[in-house]
């Protein structure tokens, strides 16, 4: 069974900054892409960022300059640190992780999410 749990939502003012963590845990034998997804209210999920398992990066329109996503691979762990945050930025984040648990194909697993609310 593999988990992944978030971590450091909140709420900040409108140019703030917020680090969101995320840990992969359980059977967790290979990690590959992980990523970042939010959704706003009454919006559909969109993506935020990716990185590989290499560390190259990927990221929306709407968040480049402003977030960072990084990894530590000996910790299973993901982060998006956020900076110039706008009230557009409101929305649960979502972590998302393709992971094997042994000698099959990675399967899609996501977090629970955390809330971030920007206020102006």
């Amino acid at each position: 069974q593999v988990r992944l749990v978030e971590a450091g939502g909140g709420r900040v003012q409108s140019g703030g900054s917020l680090r969101l963590s995320c840990a992969a845990s359980g059977s967790t034998l290979s990690i590959y892409t992980m990523a970042w997804y939010r959704q706003a209210p009454g919006k559909q999920r969109e993506l935020v960022a990716t990185i590989t398992s290499g560390g190259s990066t990927n990221y929306a329109d709407s968040v480049k300059g402003r977030f960072t996503i990084s990894r530590d691979n000996a910790e299973n762990t993901v982060y998006l640190q956020m900076n110039s945050l706008k009230p557009e930025d409101t929305a649960v984040y979502y972590c998302n992780g393709q992971i094997a648990s042994g000698l099959g194909r990675p399967k899609n697993y996501w977090g629970l999410g955390t809330q971030v609310t920007v206020s102006s």
